[in-house]
């Protein structure tokens, strides 16, 4: 195998292992962009795999399966909004304790879904397919159209959000109750509503990158089988500076390292000899250069790089 050709099979599947967080990190912007920090990505989207999963054993429907991915995302997210909107409690606590229940149900849905193989309907629908003609272009062919759908939709919905937040009446709506709700209001914004709106949207994502990762990905069910990637999305949120496009960036250099931690599993050939590598160094490589380049971030202190002025912040109308 040429040295293009491995790369190509490389960066594919680095694509791969970043699409789940690149859902979820754009469900995270579209939840702190109108000022709730939401913790819970990680309970979220361990409600989005396992009722994916399960759907997708039950219906065999890949259309279903993606949609009940969402609603469980929905579910979780309206708890979290129902706590945190109306309720005005303490967003922090709220997302721990939705990550907290995310898990279990998804261990109670779990025990009925380990060992099951999932219907060939959904997983030739979901998975990696090859777009004719496309799929032979030299080296980028097999990189960009030998994918799962998932994968470009993720990078259209970071570009469409993009231009929501910067283009459009609502999205500068959201970014106004972001930085001022009380102005927001004052200005005729309903504040509840759009946060409602925005928090559920979010989760959604949040529930659908879960279900690509349980499904599409992994195709086999094992508990806590995102390990961990809502925390790196929450982080990645902060890495994106808020914006939807860094956050593609931010989530392939994730999908990078992790690719290079499986590469490295097998020892690196070098000057004749074969350097191995501790297999519990290289699970924690992703998350040691995730909290490195949030250092970076905050040290750099520049006001592009600030979070939306209200965030974490309840919103009392009878105090504006």
């Amino acid at each position: 195998m040429g040295f293009f050709t491995s790369l190509a099979l490389f960066l594919q599947t680095v694509a791969q292992l970043g699409t789940h967080v690149l859902f979820a990190t754009l469900g995270g912007i579209l939840c702190e962009k109108v000022g709730n920090l939401n913790l819970g990505i990680e309970g979220i989207m361990l409600l989005g795999a396992s009722v994916g999963f399960w759907t997708a054993l039950t219906t065999a429907s890949p259309l279903l399966t993606v949609l009940a991915s969402a609603v469980a995302g929905m579910a979780g997210a309206l708890i979290y909004a129902f706590v945190t909107v109306t309720l005005r409690g303490n967003q922090t606590v709220t997302g721990l304790a939705l990550t907290t229940f995310g898990t279990g149900v998804s261990s109670m849905l779990g025990a009925q879904l380990a060992g099951k193989t999932l219907p060939a309907e959904v997983t030739t629908a979901l998975g990696s397919r090859a777009i004719p003609v496309l799929s032979k272009i030299p080296f980028f062919g097999k990189i960009f159209f030998e994918q799962s759908p998932f994968v470009p939709l993720a990078v259209l919905t970071a570009v469409l959000l993009y231009f929501y937040y910067n283009k459009t009446t609502p999205g500068l709506s959201a970014r106004m109750v972001g930085e001022s709700p009380a102005a927001a209001d004052a200005s005729g914004i309903p504040v509840n509503l759009v946060k409602y709106l925005h928090i559920l949207a979010g989760g959604a994502l949040c529930g659908i990158g879960g279900g690509f990762f349980a499904v599409v990905y992994a195709g086999r069910w094992q508990n806590s089988i995102t390990s961990g990637a809502g925390w790196i999305a929450v982080a990645l949120v902060i890495f994106a500076t808020w914006n939807p496009l860094r956050a593609i960036l931010g989530a392939y250099l994730f999908g990078t390292v992790r690719g290079l931690g499986f590469k490295l599993q097998s020892g690196l050939q070098l000057f004749g000899m074969t350097l191995t590598f501790n297999p519990q160094l290289l699970d924690m490589l992703p998350y040691l250069v995730t909290i490195l380049v949030l250092i970076v971030i905050t040290v750099r202190k520049k006001r592009e790089s600030q979070p939306p002025a209200s965030l974490s912040a309840p919103y009392f109308r009878e105090e504006r």
